[in-house]
């Protein structure tokens, strides 16, 4: 956002300009729904990750994931789905809907299989054009090719972990699938199968197995909007990502039932197919992506418990306006619910989860890290503290992305949370304490 300096004080205020009044809104749009990392100018065609830098110029950073904390190897296949029944609500000459998911599950043998980049080189490039951690990390400056995930591709299933429970991940508006693989990985390293969702046209870019780059249209659907077009886009956000997951769910459905559902029948991993549990299916989401895991909830009964990492359940920024929350913070839910928010956000501070709170009659569950941020939900948590000397990043910055506790501690605590809460109410497992306060994480607050 542009830097608006006070008027002169010996001059009269003159009128904002349209564009101003634009800037403001879709930062307003993204307060609601924001991702991880802010979205930065320029086109999703930039100069690709990995591309050789100047003479002289620093090489780009190149980044590690945390290791999975669970007993099991984890493996990886990418499916594309087309949705036949629906055309795109994006881009009006698309006449279907085109999604990619990655789905992650217990391996063996996974050491025999690759691992898996996190991004693929044109979606790295899309990414580092859109997400610049508010203007602090310079296009180019990072070789997103680079990362490697802790899932190995291709490697067939563990069948001695029996029929595995699903857990479905959402990301936060203008954040790639891929940009969770911190909590991902190590859900999957503990037995369950994940599988994490592409919006089309909302990630900064979708890679299709053809070759295809489906861009983030956020950028331009948000230039020059009135107020009443950014509340649209907000509703449009929410609708198209629960028409999605429920087209997901579909294809869980398919899958769990032996048949393959990738569009292009480009082959499963061993033992996949015929191997999920289709009655025993979870989600989360950071941010928009936790809304979205809540609406969903709402409408489909095929999930059986919910977490929301720090997402605001309705329309406006601030989640003040009467007007504001979702239908599912109205309605309640009567299935289990986990709330995790940065510091500061809990049931008695966030209205929308208070009134979620109040409304629902299934287990709920608000927990915090202490002296985090919004972004902590992410795998910015794990990325940040290595760009800091590098990238000479201050310390007010790593503050605004995410916040000042121990990294480690802080996902730690998020992975220690999350498979404990699924564990629980997909499997019957004992959250050993961490769900009912008993015992809480260093780091960590159980709000009543």
């Amino acid at each position: 956002m542009p830097v608006i300096r006070p008027p002169h004080p010996h001059r009269p205020r003159r009128p904002r300009r349209p564009r101003r009044i634009a800037v403001r809104l879709a930062a307003a749009m993204l307060a609601v729904c924001a991702p991880a990392v802010a979205f930065g100018g320029g086109r999703a065609d930039a100069r690709p990750a990995g591309a050789t830098v100047a003479a002289g110029a620093a090489a780009p950073v190149r980044l590690t994931l945390p290791a999975p904390t669970g007993p099991h190897q984890v493996g990886t296949v990418s499916l594309h789905l087309v949705d036949r029944a629906r055309r795109d609500p994006w881009v009006a000459t698309v006449p279907y809907r085109e999604l990619m998911v990655d789905v992650r599950y217990p391996a063996a043998d996974a050491d025999r299989y690759p691992r898996a980049p996190q991004f693929s080189p044109a979606e790295a490039a899309a990414f580092d054009a859109l997400n610049n951690f508010e203007g602090k990390v310079p296009r180019g400056r990072v070789d997103w090719a680079a990362t490697l995930t802790h899932a190995h591709q291709g490697a067939p299933v563990d069948r001695g972990a029996g029929r595995l429970p699903v857990v479905v991940y959402s990301p936060g508006s203008g954040d790639p699938r891929a940009f969770g693989a911190t909590l991902a990985d190590d859900l999957a390293s503990h037995g369950f199968v994940v599988v994490t969702v592409d919006n089309t046209y909302e990630a900064p870019g979708v890679r299709f197995p053809d070759g295809r780059l489906a861009r983030s249209v956020l950028p331009r659907e948000m230039a020059g909007a009135t107020p009443a077009r950014v509340a649209a886009l907000m509703r449009k956000v929410m609708a198209v990502r629960v028409a999605d997951t429920r087209f997901v769910l579909d294809e869980i459905d398919a899958l769990a039932a032996g048949r393959d559902p990738d569009a292009d029948h480009r082959g499963l991993p061993a033992g996949l197919a015929g191997g999920l549990d289709a009655h025993r299916v979870g989600m989360y989401g950071h941010s928009a992506g936790g809304f979205t895991a809540a609406e969903t909830m709402r409408v489909d009964h095929r999930v059986s418990a919910g977490a929301d990492l720090d997402g605001v359940l309705g329309f406006v920024p601030g989640d003040h306006d009467p007007a504001n929350p979702a239908p599912v913070a109205r309605q309640g839910l009567d299935r289990a619910f986990l709330l995790m928010g940065k510091a500061g956000n809990d049931r008695h501070t966030v209205p929308s989860w208070d009134l979620l709170a109040r409304r629902s009659t299934g287990w709920h569950g608000s927990v915090t890290p202490a002296r985090s941020a919004h972004a902590s939900f992410s795998d910015a948590e794990a990325f940040v503290p290595q760009l800091t000397g590098p990238l000479h990043l201050s310390a007010t910055t790593v503050h605004r992305l995410i916040g000042d506790a121990d990294p480690a501690q802080v996902i730690s605590g998020e992975r220690r949370y999350l498979t404990a809460f699924f564990d629980q109410w997909l499997r019957g497992g004992n959250s050993h304490g961490l769900l009912d306060g008993s015992r809480v994480p260093a780091g960590f607050a159980y709000v009543r």
